[in-house]
């Protein structure tokens, strides 16, 4: 990994004086597309200045997930298994915020669940600390789940229709009670919605009584509640609208830059993900093809499967449309359970050679400037800057 991969940590206190806190509720932005999309502007990537990178919290190593297929009723056999992480390698640093992105099926909230040690992994390591999560138990494994919280996807399911807001958000304190003492937690859980942008006298109603906006505010509360270092972010502004994304993604970044978090954002939307990442690593059926700053990754993408996604992506500057490389790939995406052999893109690549269905390409650099799972990696422009 190149020294400035995790540069860009510092400059969240110049995103954070630019938008201000009010009583505890950022200041927006705008309610439009434009507040999240600046990613085909160029001006978050140029607004960032080096700094060191934070000590490495999360380090993911070789990870693997697979999910067996059985057939039978009462003598079942498994036939096969459904490839759904297949060696990732990702590092978060103190600070840091890592964006995933990928196709739907990926396996990026596979990944997610895993680090919140809501599934096991059937190889690899998850070190948090230098210790590994997987063989962690007990109390070990309690205090790990304090510290690596979650936001779901759903702000409708993720949220119990028969509890209270102020029961959702300080439950986990029946679990780790040394964190809020029982006679101040209605004050601290009033102060939480506060600081989320909600109504402190809401703690007596119900998740029905929210929109999905408030709901997602409800969630980050939660996670907030057990004072993590780490929050893993499971496309968290997907099921919103365009107007309440921009909210939620600023409210995201005003706390963590008052609590010192770290995130891996987990995103469909690029625009999203580079406005708030500092590095960013691309899934493709199981495993990371591209990984680097925002700013390498987007402005030079080296990896097909990365030059096809950023093609896609839609511009708001009218005056720039008709500059952007549209690539448009072939084919469907393979099986998690039959993958390809060698590289997993290759079936929809038209890079690929024979090279590519005898060797996997390691995620190395190849003299981009980051790492890349490409035997032919080339960087390329894909969507035009706005330098004016």
């Amino acid at each position: 990994m190149s020294d400035d991969s995790s540069g860009s940590i510092a400059a969240r206190n110049e995103r954070g004086a630019d938008r201000g806190v009010d009583g505890g509720t950022s200041r927006l932005r705008g309610t439009d597309r434009s507040a999240v999309s600046e990613s085909t502007t160029g001006a978050t990537a140029a607004s960032r200045t080096a700094s060191p990178p934070g000590e490495a919290l999360l380090e993911i190593r070789g990870l693997k997930k697979h999910f067996p297929l059985t057939q039978g009723i009462v003598f079942k056999r498994t036939v096969g298994h459904v490839r759904a992480v297949d060696g990732v390698d990702l590092t978060m640093r103190r600070g840091e915020t890592v964006g995933l992105v990928g196709e739907s099926g990926c396996g990026k909230s596979t990944v997610s669940k895993l680090l919140v040690a809501l599934e096991r992994p059937t190889d690899g390591q998850i070190l948090y600390k230098g210790r590994d999560v997987a063989r962690m138990s007990g109390r070990a494994l309690k205090a790990y789940r304090r510290e690596v919280q979650i936001i779901f996807q759903d702000p409708y399911a993720s949220l119990n229709p028969r509890m209270t807001v102020g029961d959702i958000v300080s439950e986990g304190w029946a679990v780790h009670a040394d964190i809020a003492p029982k006679k101040g937690r209605l004050q601290r859980t009033q102060e939480l919605l506060d600081r989320v942008g909600l109504n402190p006298d809401y703690v007596n109603r119900y998740p029905h009584q929210f929109s999905g906006g408030q709901r997602q505010r409800i969630g980050i509360a939660r996670a907030l509640a057990l004072r993590p270092e780490v929050i893993v972010c499971d496309e968290p502004v997907s099921a919103l609208d365009v107007s309440v994304q921009a909210q939620v993604v600023n409210l995201l970044e005003d706390v963590q830059d008052e609590f010192g978090l770290s995130y891996l954002f987990i995103a469909h939307d690029l625009s999203v993900v580079r406005h708030i990442s500092d590095r960013v690593a691309v899934m493709y059926l199981g495993s990371i093809v591209e990984e680097g700053t925002d700013a390498q990754v987007y402005g030079s993408p080296s990896h097909p499967y990365t030059q096809a996604l950023l093609s896609s992506v839609p511009l708001h500057e009218p005056h720039l449309r008709g500059q952007k490389d549209r690539i448009l790939l072939q084919g469907d995406v393979p099986s998690p359970a039959d993958p390809p052999s060698g590289c997993r893109f290759r079936t929809r690549c038209w890079k690929a050679q024979d090279i590519c269905a005898q060797e996997a390409p390691a995620l190395v650099d190849r003299g981009q400037g980051h790492a890349s799972a490409c035997h032919f990696a080339e960087a390329r422009t894909v969507v035009p800057v706005d330098v004016e």
